[in-house]
C-alpha cells in the first residue's frame, strides 16, 4: 500500500483577499504561537525543555488543518498534526466541549513520531462553537521503557519504548484529571518532573486560547475564519508557483544510515523528486525495509520531514500551514524504514528523518539552479543519555541531549560550525546548567579542527563534547550515526570528517565505540567523548581565495597537511 498525502476535506481554494490585511493577520497568528512557545520554555522544569527548547506549538482549525506553527522543531510538525487528527478521529466534534484537553504520544495510535514527545491538544470555543485547537508538544527526557531516556536504537518494538498514550482526556470540565496525570507520570523514571512539565503544557494552551479570544473579540469570528482561509489559499498558491517553475525537472539521491540500529548492513534512503500533473512527487522507491532496531519512521514523521525539506528548498519564507501541503504527494510503500508498520520501534526516528532530509536535498541538486547548490551537513544527530542518582538530593536523574555538527557549504557561504541542521532545532545544554543539575563534568567543549570538507566554500566544523562521571554507576546510552558515511561535498567539494565516539579518551584503556551503544556503566572518573561530523564542501578547493586559506590555517580550521587540497603548498614554508 502506498502512503500519500491527500488534500483534507475543507482544504482551501485559491481565492485571494486583501494581501496587506492577510499579512497582518498571519503575523498576528505567528505572534500567538511564539508567545505560547516562550511561555512553555520559560515555565518548564526539565532542562530538555527550559534550556534546550525541545518543544513546539501550533494552531489548528476545527477541521484539524494547521494554521500556524512557531519556528521551533520542524519534525514536531508531524506529531502535532497527527495528534490533532487522531483526537478528531476518536472524539467526534459534537462530543468535544469547552474545558476539555487531550493528551497523546503514540506513533501509531495517536499520530505521533516517538513516545517521548507528548502532545497536549486543547479545543478553543467562541460563542459555543468549536473554532480552533491550540496544541503543543514537548520531548520528555524519560517516559519509561527498557532504558533511561526511553530510546534505544536497538529496541525491537514500540513496547520497549515507554508508556503508550492514545488520545485521552487529560482535562475535563476545566479540571485536570489527576488520576490520568499520575498514571502517566508513575510509568516514567522522573514522575515529579513529568507532572510539572505536563501542567505547564496544559497551561500554555490555555494562554493560547485566551489570545485567540482576544483576536476574535477584536476582528469578529467570521472575519477571523475568512482570514484563515485566505492565508491557507495564499500559501497553496505561492507554493504551486514554485512547483510550476521546476516542471519537467527530476532528481534522485541516496543517503545511507550506518546500520539498522542492530548492527546490520547500511540502510539506503533513496529519494526521487519530480513534478506530475502540477504536483510535486517525492518518491522513496529503492529505500530499505523497516529496521529491526528503533530507527523506523512513522507516517507522520515522514510527512513532516518532506514538508520541511520542500519549504526550505523552494520557499524558505513560506508560512508552515496546511496550504503548503496540498500540492505535495508522498509515495512510500508500507513497511519501508521511512513508513514503518506497527509495532516497529521508532524511538531513534530522528536519525532516519535527518537522512530523509539529506536525500531530498541531494535530489534537488538536479532540480535547482547551480547557484542554489548546497552540500550535505552533519545531520547524524547524536543523542546522549546519562542517568544515575543525584548527588545533592534524593532520587535519580535522566539527562538527554542532542548534538549538532558542521553545517553545509552553499554557493555563497562556508558552512556554519557546530549547528543543528534539518528537522531538529534544539540548543546544546550550557555547561554551567549541565554541571549544576547533574553529577557530570564537561572536560572539553570545542570545535573539531580539520573536520569540514574542503571547497571553494568549505564545510562547517563539528565539535567535541567530553563528559566525565562524578560518581559510580552512571548509566550511558547513545543513538547516533555518521561514523561510516560522511557528509557529501558537491561540485568538486570534499567530504566532511565522519563522527567519532570514545570511551576513556586519553587513558591507557581508551576505546573507540560504535555509533549506537546501550546501558554502559560509567564509574567515577570515566569519560565519554563525542567528536561530531563536519559538513561537506562546495566547489573546487583551488578556487578558494588565498587569504581565506591563510585565515583558516591561522585559526586552526585546517592544518598544514591540508594546504595541498587548496593548491597552497607554499603557505607551509
Amino acid at each position: 500500500m502506498t502512503s500519500q498525502h491527500q488534500t483534507r476535506p475543507g482544504a482551501p481554494d485559491l481565492a485571494m483577499a486583501d494581501p496587506i490585511a492577510m499579512e497582518v493577520f498571519s503575523n498576528r497568528m505567528l505572534t500567538i504561537t511564539e508567545e505560547m512557545g516562550n511561555t512553555l520554555i520559560r515555565s518548564s522544569f526539565s532542562t530538555n525543555i527550559k534550556e534546550r527548547k525541545d518543544c513546539s506549538v501550533g494552531l489548528f482549525d476545527r477541521h484539524g488543518r494547521l494554521v500556524a506553527q512557531a519556528s521551533h522543531i520542524p519534525l514536531h510538525l508531524g506529531s502535532l498534526r497527527g495528534s490533532v487528527r487522531e483526537v478528531l478521529n476518536r472524539f467526534p466534534v459534537d462530543s468535544i466541549e469547552p474545558g476539555m484537553a487531550f493528551i497523546s504520544n503514540d506513533p501509531y495510535l495517536a499520530g505521533g513520531t516517538h513516545t517521548p514527545d507528548i502532545s497536549i491538544v486543547t479545543p478553543m470555543f467562541s460563542g459555543g462553537r468549536l473554532v480552533f485547537f491550540t496544541a503543543n508538544i514537548a520531548h520528555h527526557s524519560d517516559v519509561g521503557g527498557a532504558v533511561p531516556g526511553s530510546i534505544s536504537a536497538g529496541a525491537r518494538t514500540v513496547f520497549e519504548e515507554g508508556i503508550r498514550i492514545p488520545p485521552l482526556l487529560i482535562v475535563e470540565g476545566g479540571e485536570i484529571r489527576e488520576d490520568i496525570l499520575d498514571f502517566i507520570a508513575q510509568n516514567t523514571r522522573e514522575p515529579e518532573e513529568r507532572i510539572l512539565d505536563l501542567r505547564v503544557q496544559i497551561a500554555t494552551n490555555n494562554q493560547g486560547n485566551r489570545a485567540l479570544e482576544g483576536l476574535i473579540g477584536q476582528m469578529g469570528l467570521e472575519q477571523v475564519l475568512q482570514a484563515v482561509e485566505d492565508v491557507l489559499s495564499y500559501t497553496a498558491l505561492r507554493l504551486q508557483k514554485r512547483i510550476d517553475a521546476i516542471s519537467g525537472m527530476k532528481g534522485s539521491f541516496t543517503a545511507c544510515l550506518d546500520d539498522d540500529g542492530s548492527g546490520g548492513a547500511p540502510v539506503p534512503i533513496t529519494t526521487h523528486v519530480s513534478v506530475e500533473d502540477s504536483r510535486l512527487v517525492v518518491d522513496f522507491q529503492g529505500t530499505g525495509p523497516q529496521a529491526k532496531g528503533g530507527l523506523n519512521v512513522s507516517r507522520t514523521g515522514l510527512e513532516a520531514t518532506v514538508f520541511y525539506a520542500v519549504k526550505a528548498l523552494l520557499d524558505p519564507q513560506l508560512m508552515p500551514n496546511e496550504g503548503m501541503m496540498s500540492s505535495i504527494e508522498i509515495r512510500a510503500d508500507d513497511g519501508l524504514i521511512v513508513n514503518a508498520r506497527s509495532p516497529a520501534a521508532t524511538g531513534a526516528r530522528s536519525i532516519t528523518c535527518q537522512k530523509i532530509a539529506r536525500a531530498i536535498f541531494g535530489a534537488f541538486r538536479d532540480v535547482l539552479p547551480p547557484e542554489r547548490l548546497m552540500s550535505s551537513g552533519a545531520d547524524d544527530l547524536p543523542t546522549v543519555v546519562f542517568s544515575g542518582n543525584h548527588l545533592r538530593r534524593d532520587g535519580t536523574y535522566v539527562y538527554l541531549e542532542t548534538l549538532g555538527g558542521g553545517g553545509p557549504a552553499t554557493g555563497r557561504t562556508d558552512g556554519m560550525n557546530a549547528v543543528h541542521v534539518h528537522v531538529t532545532n534544539t540548543s546544546n545544554l550550557p555547561i554551567e546548567a549541565l554541571e549544576n543539575e547533574y553529577p557530570l563534568m564537561v572536560d572539553e567543549y570545542a570545535l573539531v579542527e580539520r573536520s569540514g570538507g574542503a571547497g571553494r566554500y568549505r564545510g562547517g566544523l563539528g565539535f567535541v563534547r567530553q563528559y566525565t562521571s562524578l560518581q559510580d554507576g552512571t548509566i550511558f546510552s547513545v543513538r547516533s550515526d555518521g561514523q561510516l558515511h560522511a557528509a557529501t561535498g558537491v561540485d568538486g567539494g570534499g567530504e566532511g570528517r565522519t563522527a567519532r565516539l570514545y570511551w576513556d579518551y586519553g587513558k591507557p584503556d581508551e576505546k573507540r565505540l560504535g555509533s549506537k551503544e546501550t546501558h554502559l556503566i560509567m564509574d567515577y572518573g570515566r569519560n565519554i567523548r563525542f567528536e561530531t561530523g563536519g559538513g561537506g564542501g562546495l566547489g573546487d578547493p583551488h578556487r578558494r581565495p588565498r587569504d581565506q586559506v591563510l585565515a583558516d590555517l591561522e585559526d586552526g580550521i585546517i592544518g598544514v597537511e591540508d594546504l595541498e587540497l587548496y593548491g597552497q603548498e607554499a603557505l607551509a614554508k
